[in-house]
């Protein structure tokens, strides 16, 4: 394993050719089915040792796909192999074929060069904690000699006397899982005949995104719909990457437009007049859909991690709803919305988490009730922004020091009067603002968020964590 190479519970990314190869591919999809192997997860579930295996468009994904399919035979795994598909797409395939695991192969919304494997348990949410520390342990006790595979202590497994077999319906089931939500009234989107410019970076979703729209009976205008993996722009789908989908909103007269990222779990939004208005107000809306109107989430919980926009917070507790902030990562989400039998959830990059379907980010998902709320209140995008407060989010990040409880002290003494959340690094909030400072979990710097009413109060708390970082 190269130096650079980054690791974490769920999963394994780097650059191409430099840090992942089809070698470092093979031997960690070999300890992740060997993990399932000594599991018996799949043996659990009724479906044997089998792992559902899919990737986005990148063009290192055919080559990296055989790889791991290699690795999973050598470890003794089936293999149902679902192709080019959104990440969500996979999640939802594990559990219906009720399998052992499966591997994502996408990067996500990293640069082009890159490309990462992403594990899912048998519960069709990515690893974390002990499951994932162990399949690391695996994969660092694996030796590759040739082309032959071996764990220490497990024996060279079946081999290629192992099953590969294809599920082509994996979209269409996914698809059609949306179009069923309880809180999606699909005659009444339908009725609106939306127009909706749509981007997909020429990733996963062009075609999975035209078809799903164009069943909830919008027009669809798109770019980069292609799925050959040559990425036009940066491929988050952040406001200032989206230029060329406000220009084509305006030129379409689109109500909406709607980018997505390669592997299909965020969604981002423009508005009617080609303004991006930012990630968070996909699950802002999203939230809005699913608790209705007039104070029907009373009771209700809504998870969103410590980064999130008070944009998510103002929609849930304006209908009568709990939200609940969890540490960053969403499998941390993930897991306090299956714990606290939360309604809905999700990040602020975009990703809307509704456990009707299941407890991971899905962009399908996401636009769906993002239509659902627009179709219900007959309202614009730019209206139903402008009917909330407006905050602006700051991000900045410092060299890291040896310790940073000194700096998380140091800050609670210099704003006594915030309240402390401590599950992640540390969280300073009061009611219409806010600061996050953690550290990296791929780089050796801390990271400095902030939220306020105006970007001069934003940069203030930015800046003075980061002379506290400085000081420290």
């Amino acid at each position: 394993m190269t130096d650079t190479l980054m690791v974490s519970v769920s999963g394994v990314r780097g650059i191409v050719g430099k840090d992942l190869t089809d070698d470092v591919v093979g031997r960690w999809a070999q300890a992740f089915g060997a993990w399932i192997v000594a599991a018996g997860n799949g043996e659990r579930r009724g479906s044997g040792a089998t792992v559902v295996v899919g990737r986005d468009a990148r063009t290192s994904g055919p080559a990296f796909a055989r790889a791991a399919m290699a690795g999973l035979a050598a470890a003794g795994c089936d293999v149902i192999d679902v192709g080019l598909v959104p990440t969500p797409t996979v999640q939802l395939a594990v559990e219906h074929h009720q399998a052992g695991g499966g591997i994502v192969i996408t990067a996500s919304h990293n640069p082009i060069e890159w490309n990462a494997l992403k594990f899912i348990g048998p519960d069709g949410i990515f690893l974390d904690g002990p499951d994932g520390a162990r399949v690391q342990q695996l994969a660092v006790e694996t030796t590759v000699t040739g082309r032959e595979r071996t764990v220490k202590g497990r024996g060279r497994g079946k081999g290629e006397a192992q099953e590969i077999r294809s599920d082509p319906r994996a979209v269409e089931r996914h698809l059609d899982a949306v179009l069923e939500l309880p809180a999606v009234d699909v005659d009444r989107i339908r009725r609106r005949q939306f127009k909706v410019a749509l981007d997909a970076v020429r990733g996963a979703g062009g075609p999975v995104m035209r078809v799903l729209l164009e069943r909830l009976g919008c027009s669809v205008t798109g770019i980069n719909l292609e799925t050959d993996g040559q990425f036009p722009r940066a491929p988050e789908p952040v406001p200032e990457n989206l230029g060329e989908l406000s220009a084509l909103v305006r030129r379409s007269g689109a109500d909406l437009g709607i980018a997505v990222d390669p592997d299909v779990d965020r969604l981002a939004m423009v508005d009617e007049t080609g303004a991006a208005i930012g990630e968070d107000y996909t699950l802002a809306f999203a939230v809005r859909a699913v608790l209705g109107e007039g104070g029907r989430g009373k009771g209700q919980t809504v998870v969103c991690n410590l980064s999130t926009s008070l944009v998510v917070e103002d929609a849930a507790r304006a209908l009568g709803a709990e939200i609940v902030r969890t540490p960053v990562g969403e499998v941390h989400v993930a897991r306090a919305i299956l714990r606290l039998a939360a309604v809905i959830g999700g990040e602020g990059n975009g990703g809307v988490m509704y456990p009707a379907l299941h407890a991971g980010r899905d962009a399908p998902v996401a636009t769906a009730l993002v239509l659902e709320l627009l179709a219900r209140t007959q309202q614009t995008v730019s209206e139903l922004v402008k009917a909330g407060p407006r905050y602006t989010i700051v991000k900045a990040k410092t060299p890291r020091g040896p310790a940073l409880e000194p700096v998380y002290m140091a800050l609670r003494q210099r704003f006594a009067d915030a309240q402390v959340d401590t599950q992640d690094g540390l969280r300073l909030a009061w009611r219409d603002r806010w600061l996050h400072v953690r550290p990296s979990n791929t780089e050796p710097i801390v990271r400095l968020i902030a939220e306020a009413p105006t970007s001069v109060a934003a940069r203030q708390l930015v800046d003075e964590g980061r002379r506290l970082c400085a000081a420290s």
